[in-house]
């Protein structure tokens, strides 16, 4: 690449990335933050620090369905080892340094901050916050990362999809068993409380385009709610599985649709098909009284 077309990538990639937003009609500064989260995906697997984490939260439903999924801001991961805030500071300031400028980006390794996730008093873990440079263009990143939860059958290695012609990341992430497992017990643990109709929406979707065996999902909520130190209730005392729940959160699940442009069954059908779907699960002869294969086609079946 000549130095002539070094100094246009930016302005060249900032308007591929403007033409994809009108053709894929996703807005432009989610579109914008989605591309930096890859780059920066990009950079940590080309780093010494890749094996410290796994990818989880909205952005891996980037790597299951080509689909747009509901918009999300940040990119969530699993942290292993220190959660030193001033080490975690360093980490991503040295990732924001290498040396890659193929893709029109600048990482300010001078606008790294981290701090202690404080809103969720259960989980904690760190926040990393910081800005890329595009052309003229401040993007901002966070990246919020958790740390202890355990993770069954085990990471997966997964492809992040590129929106551009550049290098993919490959990196370790969740399976889909965790994510399931992990989203119905924060239903549980919530109760009537619960505002957070990305759970319910997520799982829905998990149970509509994926198959999963049932032995390895009740491996994974076990897992979950042992280490979140919550026990596994029976069917009928889930509050967030009710008809009364359901119609109580209907104005609070109309909003979030509204909200993240999706569309969606009602809650009720939404909150049916998931009772169809881990019910079975709970059973505690589950292992041989129900089919062991959940297909989106057949539910529960041989």
């Amino acid at each position: 690449m000549s130095s002539s077309q070094k100094r246009n990538l930016p302005a060249s990639v900032r308007q591929r990335l403007l033409n994809l937003s009108d053709s894929k009609g996703i807005a432009f500064d989610l579109l914008l933050i989605r591309y930096a989260v890859e780059r920066l995906l990009y950079r940590l697997t080309q780093s010494n620090h890749a094996d410290r984490f796994l990818l989880k939260g909205a952005m891996l439903f980037a790597v299951w369905t080509p689909a747009a999924h509901r918009p999300t801001r940040d990119v969530d991961l699993l942290g292993f080892g220190s959660d030193d805030l001033d080490g975690m500071k360093r980490l991503f300031q040295e990732l924001c340094e290498i040396p890659i400028t193929d893709d029109g980006l600048l990482f300010d390794s001078g606008s790294v901050e981290v701090e202690q996730i404080r809103e969720d008093a259960r989980y904690g873990g760190l926040r990393v916050q910081l800005l890329a440079m595009l052309s003229n263009v401040k993007i901002p990143v966070q990246v919020d990362i958790g740390y202890g939860d355990v993770v069954t059958p085990g990471a997966e290695t997964v492809q992040f999809p590129a929106l551009l012609e550049f290098p993919a990341p490959t990196l370790r992430a969740y399976p889909v068993y965790t994510v399931v497992s992990e989203k119905f017990e924060a239903m549980v643990a919530l109760g009537e409380t619960n505002t957070r109709m990305k759970d319910f929406y997520d799982v829905w979707f998990l149970c509509e385009h994926f198959e999963f065996d049932k032995r390895i999902l009740r491996e994974a909520i076990s897992g979950t709610f042992e280490r979140r130190r919550n026990i596994v209730p029976k069917l009928e005392n889930i509050t967030a599985f009710s008809a009364t729940f359901a119609e109580m959160k209907k104005p609070v699940w109309l909003a979030f649709l509204k909200r993240n442009a999706l569309k969606s069954p009602e809650l009720t059908v939404v909150i049916n098909r998931i009772r169809q779907f881990i019910g079975p699960v709970l059973e505690a002869n589950a292992v041989s009284s129900v089919a062991a294969k959940w297909t989106p086609q057949k539910g529960w079946g041989d």
